[in-house]
């Protein structure tokens, strides 16, 4: 295959065209690299080898990504454009990657000539405004141009999954709780344990007892205290500013010690009632045998549509309405903003870790808890879902 390649003689620098047979590309020095249309790449392949230590001997590399939006959500080019948003709304922290999106939110109406214009500033000076509204026509007459207009015209992601929580209902739920008001107070428990190396998540719901008080989560999070500073330099996630604030425990070692939460579970239970708590029946360990000698009631929670749609569809309504107090607790913030759902034939929903690039165990931990207070909210144990069905939004 030839390579398009020009010299610059003065300095010997020259500028190279790659495809993305990546393996023939190792070894290159790069003073810069731009990576234009990334959501077209087959695979990662190209990418890494060229932004992971290409230019390592160079004093100033820079890299470009330019890219129209995708369809792949399982993609380099959609992990790399969550980076850029995330960064750019405040839940990572990278002062090495700067970005910039012109496209039309999740959720937007395409069909408002409005919205056009945040995906195309230069709408009716580069671009003529009449060939975007005729092809706005042609995509709302023929549903099988919808998502291209969309990807092509508005750089917004179509297909698969999509974010599920609005995150300004969530900050409407901003009331704040002392939690040493609570103490021997029923709660309910959902425990969403990790891998050796992740995030742990046990969170405790609080049902209302009357008609005028709201529900209460309270979170606790674990971390390997060996990969804290690891992972805030990988994730660009400020664990180490959330643990100095005490909202994340850490594990001695560099693996998720299990005694250590063993040990915290019961002493966080001895301050409440906690009736039940809703685990992973297919990731049971050891712990969970350890609570229940302990005396805690471990009830095991499928992860299917069948046991996680009703309460998350439940949680969902509660927030819109604001039903919940969640103490602005910032992990389990970040936890429910990185929840993306998947959604079967029936338009059951549950949050899925596939598609959800960060995450999210503090959110399906709030869900099993929630599921179980509620079922457990009458005298009768008769499920709240029975008697007025399941809210749908």
């Amino acid at each position: 295959m030839s390579v398009k390649r020009l010299v610059y003689k003065p300095t010997n620098s020259f500028y190279q065209v790659l495809s993305s047979e990546a393996f023939t590309k190792h070894g290159l020095s790069v003073h810069g690299v731009i990576f234009d249309e990334l959501h077209a790449q087959p695979n990662r392949d190209l990418f890494d080898v060229m932004t992971n230590g290409s230019g390592d001997a160079r004093s100033q590399p820079l890299f470009f990504l330019i890219t129209t939006a995708g369809t792949d959500r399982e993609s380099i080019c959609f992990e790399q454009h969550r980076k850029a948003l995330d960064i750019m709304e405040g839940r990572r922290i990278d002062p090495t990657f700067y970005s910039a999106i012109y496209g039309l939110p999740d959720g937007a109406d395409w069909t408002k000539e409005e919205n056009w214009y945040k995906a195309n500033p230069s709408l009716g000076y580069t671009i003529d405004i009449e060939k975007v509204r005729n092809a706005c026509q042609s995509a709302k007459e023929n549903p099988a141009e919808e998502n291209l207009f969309r990807q092509l015209r508005l750089n917004q992601w179509v297909k698969q999954s999509t974010r599920w929580m609005p995150m300004e209902k969530w900050d409407d739920c901003n009331d704040v709780i002392d939690i040493r008001t609570l103490r021997g107070r029923e709660c309910y428990g959902g425990l969403d344990l990790s891998t050796t190396l992740d995030l742990t998540a046990f969170v405790l719901v609080f049902p209302p007892r009357n008609d005028t008080e709201k529900y209460i989560i309270i979170p606790y999070f674990w971390i390997p205290d060996d990969n804290l500073k690891k992972r805030v330099n990988h994730d660009h996630v400020p664990y180490d500013v959330w643990k100095a604030q005490g909202y994340i425990r850490t594990t001695p070692g560099n693996v998720v010690d299990y005694r250590r939460i063993e040990a915290d579970i019961k002493n966080i239970a001895s301050e409440f009632v906690v009736r039940e708590i809703a685990y992973d029946r297919y990731n049971a360990t050891q712990i969970i045998l350890n609570l229940m000698d302990e005396g805690l009631t471990m009830v095991p929670f499928g992860q299917g549509f069948k046991d996680m749609s009703p309460p998350t569809k439940e949680i969902f309504t509660l927030v819109l309405k604001n039903k919940i107090i969640h103490n602005m607790h910032p992990v389990l913030r970040w936890n429910f903003d990185n929840v993306c759902v998947e959604t079967d034939a029936a338009e059951n929903i549950k949050p899925s870790k596939k598609h959800s690039t960060e995450r999210i165990d503090g959110a399906v931990a709030s869900v099993m808890a929630l599921d179980r207070a509620i079922r457990n909210m009458n005298t009768n144990t008769s499920s709240v879902y029975d008697e007025r069905g399941i809210l749908v939004i």
